[in-house]
């Protein structure tokens, strides 16, 4: 039998609990349970400032001793949220942080927000999942309520998660509570934040499930309730494949249309005027993100264990992790074509070192990757980019720590053969682009209004 949301959501409203969860519905619903959350980045340092704003008192829970630092002197190291909305919630007087993960025994939920990378074999990387599961472990108390939000595979939160706390004696269910919420963050997105975008919530039983929908319901405006965890963890799989493959599709489509002569931005902007059955997706010089890129390949990993092949899915990750080849293809072609001129020695000025636009966030963008393969021909590189002044040290990319962006002006750009739009952000000249650069592959239709002839369509 299937279980409407709206019939789940219901039942965890009506469903009468008692002993440590009854004592734990009390505290949310007075606004007095210590909420912490571990993983104070992108998704955690929202999450926690939402938390505070509702009220709760909040602990703020990370490794990084230089994040700590700054919020604790009210100030914000993530751009599109301000020092006012820290020094807000330290002002409330019910904010604190901590780089030690025993102070997670204060709380009374705790959410987890950490990275799940990939491997370089593409299989999921759940080491700070388990490493943060086995330190929170021993100083697990009865009635806590843990919820991770870090995207991974179907069975991550019962078959990986619980296993290694109930390690403490107490057991899921029981003794405390678990459930999976993804996170849907957008950086960058005017539209949305974290209390608007509506709320995935599964619980391992139903007294988690419950636990866990009133928290977040303290301050997101929806909430919306399925049946497990696993499924929870499917909903946001299943959101980023949705994205991916449709992704994959319009790149498809630019590489043949652009071989036919025809421009594959026109054809999804008079598409996208259908007012049905159709939803515009953007072709790029590849993906970006740490939701993206990664997260299909969690589900393929996954479904190897019943022995199921996710063709559609890796298929897609093949034409999209082939983008970057593609604009240093057409670079060259331009260069050869233009000036007689290799991509040997040719200077390379790239426009944009974030994912997308208007965010300081550069996790697995794919301005590194065509780095690699402009450096890999002989072509010497730099970049331009005020959101992200300089590269930090990165796991996959620490040999590009350090690196600075350079000022964008008429000589830098007329010193460069070529200038590449990576990332389309609002904040850059592009008339100052036209103007003065000898060539700019665009690779994001940034140049669309403008009627220059030293422009080439990536």
């Amino acid at each position: 039998m299937t279980v409407s949301a709206a019939a789940l959501k219901t039942a965890t409203q009506t469903t009468a609990i008692s002993g440590p969860a009854s004592a734990l519905m009390q505290k949310i619903k007075n606004r007095n349970a210590i909420v912490a959350v571990i993983g104070l980045g992108y998704v955690g340092l929202p999450l926690i400032l939402g938390f505070a704003d509702a009220g709760f008192p909040v602990l703020g829970l990370d490794v990084d001793a230089n994040k700590i630092q700054k919020l604790r002197a009210g100030k914000s190291y993530v751009k599109h949220i301000s020092d006012t909305s820290v020094a807000a919630a330290i002002g409330k007087g019910k904010f604190e942080t901590s780089a030690d993960l025993n102070d997670a025994a204060k709380a009374d939920a705790i959410i987890i927000c950490l990275p799940t990378p990939l491997t370089k074999q593409r299989d999921p990387d759940l080491s700070y999942i388990i490493s943060t599961s086995k330190a929170i472990a021993p100083c697990l108390k009865r009635g806590q309520l843990v919820i991770l939000e870090s995207t991974t595979w179907p069975g991550t939160t019962r078959e990986v998660m619980i296993p290694l706390l109930e390690a403490s004696g107490l057991k899921s269910g029981v003794d405390f509570f678990a459930a999976f919420s993804p996170e849907r963050e957008d950086p960058g997105n005017k539209d949305y934040n974290t209390r608007s975008i509506p709320k995935v919530v599964g619980g391992d039983g139903p007294d988690a499930t419950a636990l866990a929908d009133a928290l977040y319901s303290s301050f997101i405006d929806k909430t919306v309730v399925v049946s497990t965890p696993d499924t929870a963890e499917a909903v946001k799989l299943t959101e980023n494949i949705f994205r991916s493959v449709n992704i994959a599709l319009v790149n498809e489509l630019k590489v043949v249309y652009d071989a036919m002569g025809i421009d594959v931005w026109e054809v999804i902007n008079a598409a996208a005027t259908k007012p049905f059955g159709f939803m515009p997706f953007y072709p790029g010089p590849g993906l970006g993100g740490h939701c993206i890129p990664i997260d299909p390949f969690y589900l393929t990993w996954k479904a190897r264990e019943f022995e199921l092949n996710t063709r559609f899915i890796e298929l897609a990750g093949e034409i999209i992790a082939n983008m970057p080849r593609y604009v240093v293809g057409k670079l060259s072609e331009a260069l050869d074509t233009r000036f007689h001129k290799g991509l040997n020695s040719a200077k390379i000025l790239l426009l944009g070192m974030a994912y997308k636009k208007n965010v300081d966030d550069m996790r697995e963008t794919p301005t590194l990757k065509l780095i690699d393969l402009l450096e890999a021909r002989g072509a010497v590189t730099a970049y331009h980019d005020n959101w992200i002044p300089e590269v930090p040290m990165t796991r996959e990319h620490p040999e590009y720590a350090g690196r600075k962006s350079l000022p964008l002006n008429a000589a830098m750009l007329a010193s460069y053969d070529a200038v590449v739009i990576v990332t389309d952000h609002d904040d850059v000249d592009y008339a100052l682009v036209s103007k003065h650069a000898k060539l700019v592959v665009d690779t994001r239709n940034a140049m669309v209004t403008f009627d220059a002839n030293n422009v080439v369509k990536a």
